[in-house]
């Protein structure tokens, strides 16, 4: 049973940057892509970022040029370098393997974006 662990959330400001963590507990790491999605209130949960076992990347287009995803294999981590935060910005972020989702989603980390 694989389980996901997301870290790094908080409350910021417009302008400012996160990096969010996500560990991931047993299963074939390496050769899942791997992607952050947010859920905001009231809305459907969202890709935010994907990243594959070999590294290519893709964005959300309300994110590109703002957010980088990196991954570690070895360590089965997957992180999220998130700069130049906005209100909107504001979610519970979560990780999972990319569409279709493979894993149990975990708590997520909330992060606040004050304007």
């Amino acid at each position: 049973q694989v389980q996901l662990v997301e870290s790094g959330g908080e409350l910021v400001q417009t302008g400012g940057s996160l990096r969010l963590s996500c560990s991931a507990s047993g299963g074939l790491f390496s050769i899942n892509t791997m992607a952050w999605y947010r859920q905001a209130p009231g809305k459907e949960r969202e890709l935010v970022a994907a990243i594959t076992g070999g590294g290519s990347r893709k964005y959300a287009e309300f994110v590109k040029g703002r957010f980088t995803i990196s991954r570690d294999n070895v360590k089965k981590t997957v992180n999220l370098q998130m700069e130049s935060l906005r209100p909107e910005d504001t979610a519970v972020y979560y990780c999972n393997t990319g569409v279709p989702i493979k894993y149990s989603w975990g708590q997520g980390t909330q992060v606040t974006v004050s304007s």
